[in-house]
């Protein structure tokens, strides 16, 4: 088999995985997002600090929806990845839900 033949399918397994390593990456902040603004809710802040909590720690196109009732805070961040090499591809959503008891 020449190297020819197999280096445009070698590219497009590579393309594939690093595109999925960056959607883990992502999904990874998000967890770490969600949880770092349920714990600031835990703490007693208010939503709008929970909000900016959970903005500084994830992506500027991040989602956030914090809900709050009076047992359960529940933080949930998602984000669309696409690949920075096929804008044009569709994107994959990925989503993190954190849920802490909420202080009276």
């Amino acid at each position: 088999m020449e190297t020819a033949a197999v280096l445009p399918a070698l590219m497009v397994v590579l393309a594939a995985a690093l595109w999925v390593i960056q959607v883990v990456g992502v999904r990874l902040e998000c967890v770490d997002a969600a949880r770092t603004a349920a714990r600031a809710s835990a703490r007693g802040e208010d939503l709008d600090q929970v909000r900016a909590v959970a903005q500084a720690a994830t992506r500027p196109n991040a989602q956030i929806a914090i809900t709050r009732d009076p047992d359960h805070t529940r933080v949930e961040i998602t984000i669309e990845v696409r690949p920075a090499w096929g804008p044009t591809f569709p994107a994959i959503q990925v989503s993190a839900t954190a849920t802490t008891d909420t202080e009276p």
